[in-house]
């Protein structure tokens, strides 16, 4: 065999194994599949011809056909105060009319000090926050800064404007500080890119809209930002099926962030239920940290650990006296 390489006689169709046309186009298909492990903006398209047209067709409910887009659910909100950018979500992933998943992270961390939201397909979300993380990590690398909130926004939102109508189901909030202080942006899966002071995105978004609105000010001390968050996803997952789990609460400063608390959502029920009920902030403080101890990667000491001591030169003996 190392003969007919070395003279070429590999190379004529007498040569060839009758698989050999198969392998061909198996190697260029799984060429075009893997491109995305090359360029993560490069993704192959659905098998079909036109797949925006096929798309449409097939989210339709048909009696013929099944429904391939299924339904998704969840509760995120984001807004700002005077002691920085809070953060809440559930944990509650469905796919349709199952509960796939009951701790789901729906905050994720994209920098050093940025975080965001994911809302809608858990696929898409995940997938585009990798690569925002990726672009931030390449950016401080080569040009020794970290990129703005509004710069992160404006890719993903280029993004998502590229992919619009080939069924990206996608909705977050980028929180975080940069050189002009608290930022905090909307991205949807239509491109949208909206800077705002309060956001909630999913399903049970108008729930939670429903008491930020009537109670969000500006000039909040952290305590009560903390129990106007937990209140909103509460209310979400009390009225909204698809909203629950446990209800992640996150505080965002301008040199770092912290997980403040995690709470089932049913104990919540003993804080938020009563309608008429004014909650005294020292009690709902008390709760809140209760029995919570915070997970290795999102405790502040772990993710910047304190500089190791100096190295001290040994100093050297004193010479002796003849």
């Amino acid at each position: 065999m190392a003969l007919e390489q070395l003279c070429g006689l590999n190379k004529m169709m007498f040569m060839k194994p009758l698989v050999d046309p198969n392998l061909e186009y198996t190697n260029l298909e799984s060429t075009r599949v893997l491109t995305m492990f090359d360029n993560p903006y490069s993704l192959p398209v659905p098998p079909f011809d036109n797949p925006k047209k096929r798309l449409a067709k097939l989210d339709k409910q048909d009696k013929d056909d099944a429904k391939v887009e299924l339904t998704h659910g969840t509760t995120t909100l984001g807004f700002k105060y005077k002691g920085g950018i809070i953060l809440a979500a559930d944990s509650r992933a469905s796919n349709g009319n199952f509960i796939a998943s009951q701790s789901m992270r729906k905050v994720v961390q994209v920098h050093k000090k940025i975080l965001g939201t994911i809302a809608g397909g858990a696929a898409d979300c995940v997938y585009w926050d990798r690569v925002l993380t990726m672009e931030c990590r390449l950016h401080e690398l080569t040009y020794h800064r970290p990129l703005s909130v509004k710069s992160v926004a404006r890719i993903l939102s280029n993004i998502a404007y590229k992919l619009r109508g080939l069924g990206l189901s996608m909705g977050m909030m980028l929180a975080g500080y940069d050189f002009d202080g608290p930022r905090l942006v909307y991205v949807d899966g239509d491109g949208s890119s909206v800077e705002g002071h309060l956001f909630s995105v999913g399903s049970g978004c108008c729930f939670a809209l429903g008491i930020l609105d009537s109670y969000y000010k500006y000039d909040m001390e952290d305590e009560e930002a903390y129990c106007l968050a937990m209140r909103s996803i509460y209310h979400a997952t009390y009225l909204d099926s698809y909203t629950g789990g446990l209800v992640r609460l996150y505080h965002m400063r301008e040199n770092d962030w912290e997980t403040v608390t995690v709470k089932d959502c049913a104990d919540l029920r003993e804080i938020f239920r009563p309608v008429n009920q004014n909650e005294s902030l020292e009690e709902f403080s008390k709760f809140i940290r209760e029995g919570f101890v915070p997970d290795p990667d999102e405790d502040p000491a772990v993710r910047n650990p304190p500089p190791p001591p100096p190295i001290v030169p040994p100093k050297p003996a004193p010479k002796k006296k003849e």
